[in-house]
């Protein structure tokens, strides 16, 4: 026990140190490498394209570079928002737990866009992070999705996979949104550049325009 409270107090001001706006103010996404043999990695045009989108249409100044963080690093204190996707399985450590309960409670966001195949594994991994926190769908009135651009319905329906609605939950620690979930709604994929997946200009438009809401929420809030 008493080592255990060592690390989450190292961890918190490791956060509290490392986890402030760099000096040249520019906002970065990093994603968030995991073990369990799902594709992290997939479309690392998505996270330069979006942060492109958001500097041309607002006052935020972004780093438009692709940048990872190992779940199992201390690197992940360094971002504000980490971004996690892929269509396999994830599976975190106990250490993974500690650590990112840490970050998400010491003021962190979490964004995971399930990519087609994620659903089952990451409900599984993040109820080891928050046990007593259920993910909760956002009610289409919430700031999120009116920030910026409005999206009367949620999240958009960027891909079909199983053709059920888009839906959008989230774990808040008090009043703050902490975690942001995608299901069935994979605007990820409008992100990533135009021949990767063919999507309409239209849908890659509306895709980046929510990118955009969730950064700039995340901004403010």
């Amino acid at each position: 026990m008493k080592i255990y409270l060592l690390n989450i107090i190292f961890f918190s001001l490791t956060f509290i140190i490392v986890a402030q706006p760099k000096s040249n103010g520019e906002f970065q996404i990093a994603r968030l490498k995991y073990g369990g043999g799902g594709d992290w990695y997939n479309d690392p045009s998505s996270e330069v394209n979006l942060l492109k989108f958001v500097e041309e249409n607002t006052t935020v100044i972004t780093n438009p570079e692709y940048t990872f963080v190992d779940i199992s690093s201390d690197d992940i204190f360094s971002y504000p928002f980490l971004f996690l996707t892929g269509h396999g399985n994830i599976v975190f450590s106990s250490e993974d737990i500690n650590r990112l309960r840490t970050y998400l409670e010491n003021g962190g966001f979490l964004y995971v866009d399930d990519d087609y195949g994620l659903d089952k594994s990451f409900r599984r991994e993040i109820k080891k992070v928050f046990p007593d926190n259920n993910l909760t769908e956002l009610p289409f009135n919430h700031q999120l999705y009116h920030i910026l651009y409005d999206f009367e319905s949620g999240p958009p329906k960027t891909h079909k996979h199983n053709g059920k609605p888009p839906q959008g939950f989230g774990i808040f620690l008090g009043k703050r949104l902490a975690v942001y979930y995608t299901y069935e709604s994979n605007p990820s994929d409008g992100w990533a550049d135009p021949e990767v997946h063919k999507d309409p200009p239209e849908k890659r438009e509306e895709a980046l325009k929510f990118g955009t809401n969730l950064i700039l929420y995340v901004l403010t809030n």
